[in-house]
């Protein structure tokens, strides 16, 4: 009997052992799979890779990684304003996100008293209120103050410091600081003294003249340029249109306004049309397929803008079809301004640009890299033309110069000649 319950005891241990054994494999096995399974999302989903920007030339971008994840998560969160402070602001772990970026942190009383009280109004925008500051180094700058109660500026205030603290090209706008303090949403920009490209066109007191228009969209070009080839990944703008290119005092051109722009990355996901409605790509209107071709689109109304100084609100795009059905073609719409005071074989050429970038099939669009060669093969072939003109008045002046000494030495020798003959 002894030995019989030994036995029992025996292999009820054992049993239960191998039970717990059994147990923890589960356990464990479970435990890896939903890890793995974890993994697998994370790299499976775009709003969590990894960003990197890579070095493209000469002072336009500095290469490290910046993650989205923390956007996700505010935009998920049931209290938008709550989970911008706490979910996407902690997780910038604030100090080290400013150093990492270059960008500065500025608490609220720092952007008040820089403002004057936020009494220097610069303008009013859909983000909010743009004010003109003065920072403690003496520079001025620009700081834009979200509206209050802006769900959809929140999401923007996100996005612009997340791809600007990323994005640096000398013709995109540069974000130098931002606030979250005392419930506000602040972002301080490189102050651009002459405006928009916008209040420029449309303003009958002021004059852009045709070497000023061609290399704003020179300008216009490169910024998109660097969005398009130079980012990784590449970075679809969104909204680009007159109002969003800011002139500095030496009239060169920057793209900015970068709340609604996505990486290419993005590219599928249907999120609902954004952007101005005069300034989009048809295409994705009725796809609502966001696509780089869809800021080629925009371009071309922005150089049409610049050639007619017809805002798109005053159905441009009518004169435009108007324009190419017509013999004089885009010289009967030309900017009152820019009559007999532009070359007029250069603005053709930059229409002809434009109308390829307003193609109705995306595909058959140019990329934004043949748009910047074809407006640098007009700068191009005008300082060639200078060139041609500076050296053959440069002949004609040393001609001159010669006849006229060939005439005083012929004077000379005539003047000898006759007192020989005394």
């Amino acid at each position: 009997m002894v030995n019989q319950a030994d036995l029992v005891i025996i292999c009820g241990s054992v049993g239960v052992a191998f039970g717990v054994f059994i147990a923890c494999l589960i356990y464990f096995g479970i435990k890896w799979h939903k890890k793995r399974a974890r993994l697998s999302r994370s790299a499976n989903e775009p709003s969590l890779a990894t960003l990197p920007i890579r070095t493209n030339g000469s002072g336009t971008s500095i290469d490290f990684s910046a993650s989205l994840t923390s956007s996700i998560a505010t935009s998920r969160s049931p209290n938008p304003q709550k989970g911008l402070h706490s979910t996407w602001w902690n997780h910038q772990n604030k100090d080290g996100f400013s150093s990492t970026s270059g960008i500065v942190k500025y608490s609220y009383k720092e952007i008040q008293k820089a403002t004057q009280n936020f009494t220097n109004t610069l303008g009013q925008g859909s983000f909010g209120t743009v004010y003109k500051a003065i920072i403690p180094t003496g520079e001025v700058v620009a700081v834009k103050m979200l509206a209050p109660n802006s769900k959809q500026g929140e999401k923007e205030f996100q996005t612009e410091v997340l791809l600007l603290g990323r994005l640096h090209h000398r013709n995109l706008v540069n974000l130098l600081g931002y606030c979250i303090d005392k419930g506000q949403l602040m972002l301080v920009y490189q102050f651009m003294s002459n405006g928009s490209l916008e209040n420029l066109l449309y303003d009958e007191e002021r004059e852009l003249s045709w070497d000023e228009r061609l290399q704003i969209a020179a300008d216009i070009s490169h910024g998109i340029e660097y969005l398009h080839e130079g980012a990784v990944p590449p970075v679809i703008h969104r909204d680009l249109k007159s109002a969003n290119i800011l002139i500095d005092h030496s009239m060169r051109a920057m793209v900015s306004d970068f709340g609604l722009s996505k990486e290419e990355m993005f590219d599928g996901r249907n999120s609902g049309l954004k952007g101005t409605y005069s300034y989009m790509d048809p295409a994705y209107i009725s796809s609502s397929k966001l696509t780089m071709k869809s800021d080629i689109y925009s371009f071309g109304i922005i150089i049409f803008e610049l050639i007619t100084a017809i805002h798109p609100h005053q159905n441009l795009m009518e004169y435009i079809n108007l324009a190419a059905m017509d013999y004089d073609g885009v010289d009967g719409i030309l900017d009152k301004q820019l009559v007999g005071k532009s070359d007029l074989e250069e603005v053709r050429q930059l229409a002809k640009i434009a109308h390829k970038c307003l193609h109705k099939s995306p595909k058959k669009r140019p990329s934004i890299g043949e748009v910047v060669q074809g407006i640098l093969r007009i700068k191009q072939k005008r300082l060639m033309k200078e060139d041609t003109m500076s050296f053959t008045s440069g002949n004609f002046s040393r001609t001159a110069s010669q006849i006229e000494d060939q005439h005083v030495e012929l004077s000379r020798i005539t003047t000898m000649n006759h007192r020989e003959m005394r």
